[in-house]
Parts: structure tokens; C-alpha cells; sequence
């Protein structure tokens, strides 16, 4: 292998990819091709929509793959193979790499996981982590293997997860590292560094399952402390949501209220305490800081008050 002058196939898909692809780029590799899923409709017009590292890759004026499937789709593997690169770079692309593939690079083969492996193998790690109150999580870049995110791990680093930060925020955070840690590691290979390599304990595996949108409806029977999670975990999306009166409402942002409320009010009923908005569960209360009614913009909850009617209360048990 060429240390003097490595070449990149990068297969990505998400914005959590492109700070990946961007400074791989600016280091000065040659990114010979990227891979990244088929354009989709998506949106509330369901216009055709290219993936963030596609735009990216256009700007940076890199060629782009875009396969449905690597599965014996033996066009794209002759195109890869011919591409004679070094080194293969893998970030939420979102497709199986098939063997095929990844024998072409004498085992060059490395990923960006958004999690602390082996918690959080899987298709939604930053997601699972904030569901679960992890107070750290972090970045681990790994050789891939044929098995789910379960190869030797060559670095993590460890980022802190603060109250304030949703899916969207903590992915933005995370990206940066990876981006970072990825090009340390070329540059290691480029000096003949030995990369040493350790393995996950199966012992501490735990998943990262798919996020389902059906997950957005409500549990009215969660602790506060456990909604606040889900919401936090599932803001872009899908977002936890209830009824008000026969329209979907998205809460944004919402905090643990550490009162009772003093009235006998059904669960997942709306009412005011001065100019807090709160929401009954059926054991405690949340505050709603930020809100987004079906049709309609995301609002403050101070907005939202003064557009809608809401029950108001007189007392609340200290």
C-alpha cells in the first residue's frame, strides 16, 4: 500500500456523515468515489430529495454511486474495483457492504459509530442513548465485519450529554468528532503508524433499534423523567406528540415539574399554572416549554397560550 498518498471510497448518506466527508476532503485525499443512497421523495410536498453527502459531494465536485443494492450488483463492483482505492470509509451509509466489496481493500475498512461499542450497536445509537439517560456516549471508529457494528475497535472518545441536547444537537456534536478522529487515523496510516486494534466484550452488547414512528405516540404512563428523554431522543424525529382538541401537538422541549397539580385531572389533559403549560401523566407532571400544533409553526409555550384555550388552574401541591 502507497503510504505516501492514500485514496478514499466513501460511502455515507446523512448530514452526520458530510463533516466526515468535508474533512477528509480539506486534509488533501483523494476521495476517488462516493457511495450514498438513491435520491427519495420526502417532505410535505414529497419532492424528490438528494441525500446531504450527495449535495456535499456535488459541491466538493466528487463522482457519485448511488446503487438501490450492493448485493451481487456486479456494475458497482467493477466500478469500485477499478477505482483502485486504498481505503474504504463507512459513515451511516445505510446499505450492506457485501464481501465482495470490502475484500478489495486488503482490510482498509473503517467506520464512524456514533456510540461508545459495543452499548448501541445499531441503525439509532445517538437516539437509544438520550432515551436511556446515558450520561456520556461518544464516537468509536472500527474495522467492519460481516456482523452488525461488531468489529475491533481502533479509538473512542467520549463526549458528555447535557440536558439540553435532542438527536438533532448531540448528532451535530458527535459528527465533528468522528470527522476528526477519521483523519487522524489516514494520517497514522499515511506514517506507517501500527493501528492497534481491540476488541468489543460481547458481554456489553446492547442494540440500537430502528426508530419507529409509531414510538411518537405518547406513554402517558412514563415517569416525567423518562418522557423528557423520549422527547429530547426523538426530536427531529418522529417526535412525541398528544391530542389537542383532534389535532396532532409535537412537544418540542419540556422539563420534569416537580409540583403536583392539585385538581383530579385525566391524564394527558392540558392546563395552566400562571404561565407554566402543563401536561398531566399518570403519575407527575411535565412543563411544555416548546410546542408545534398540526399546520402550524413551532411556537413557545407563552405563544401557544395565547392562541388557544387552555384549562386553567388556581393551586398546585408543593
Amino acid at each position: 500500500m502507497n503510504t505516501k498518498k492514500l485514496s478514499i471510497i466513501f460511502a455515507g448518506t446523512p448530514e452526520f456523515a458530510v463533516p466526515a466527508l468535508e474533512k477528509i476532503n480539506l486534509a488533501g485525499y483523494e476521495i476517488k468515489l462516493v457511495l450514498t443512497q438513491p435520491d427519495r421523495k420526502s417532505g410535505r410536498g414529497m419532492n424528490i430529495k438528494k441525500s446531504a453527502v450527495k449535495q456535499k459531494s456535488i459541491e466538493l465536485g466528487i463522482p457519485v454511486c448511488q446503487p438501490e443494492g450492493l448485493n451481487n450488483n456486479i456494475e458497482v463492483i467493477n466500478k469500485i474495483a477499478s477505482k483502485k482505492a486504498s481505503i474504504l470509509i463507512v459513515v451511516a451509509y445505510g446499505l450492506i457492504i457485501p464481501d465482495e466489496i470490502l475484500n478489495l481493500f486488503n482490510g482498509h475498512i473503517y467506520n464512524i459509530h456514533a456510540s461508545l461499542l459495543p452499548r448501541w450497536r445499531g441503525a439509532a445509537p445517538i437516539h437509544r442513548a438520550l432515551e436511556a439517560g446515558d450520561g456520556e456516549t461518544g464516537i468509536t471508529i472500527m474495522k467492519i465485519v460481516k456482523q452488525l457494528d461488531a468489529g475491533p475497535m481502533i479509538r473512542k472518545e467520549k463526549v458528555s450529554v447535557s440536558e439540553e441536547d435532542t438527536t438533532e444537537i448531540l448528532s451535530k456534536k458527535l459528527s465533528e468528532y468522528g470527522a476528526s478522529m477519521i483523519t487522524t487515523l489516514l494520517e497514522n496510516i499515511e506514517k506507517g503508524k501500527v493501528i492497534k486494534l481491540e476488541d468489543q466484550n460481547e458481554k456489553n452488547v446492547t442494540y440500537a433499534k430502528k426508530i419507529n414512528k409509531s414510538e411518537s405516540i405518547i406513554d402517558l404512563n412514563d415517569s416525567p423523567k423518562v418522557l423528557c428523554q423520549k422527547i429530547r431522543a426523538f426530536n427531529p424525529f418522529p417526535m412525541i406528540n398528544i391530542n389537542f382538541e383532534g389535532k396532532n401537538l409535537k412537544i418540542i422541549k419540556a422539563k420534569i415539574y416537580n409540583k403536583e397539580i392539585s385538581i383530579n385531572l385525566a391524564p394527558g389533559k392540558l392546563c395552566l399554572y400562571g404561565d407554566d403549560l402543563l401536561l398531566k401523566l399518570v403519575s407527575g407532571v411535565i412543563k411544555l416549554e416548546e410546542v408545534r400544533l398540526e399546520g402550524k409553526k413551532t411556537m413557545i409555550a407563552s405563544d401557544f397560550i395565547k392562541g388557544y384555550q387552555v384549562m386553567k388552574i388556581n393551586s398546585v401541591n408543593h
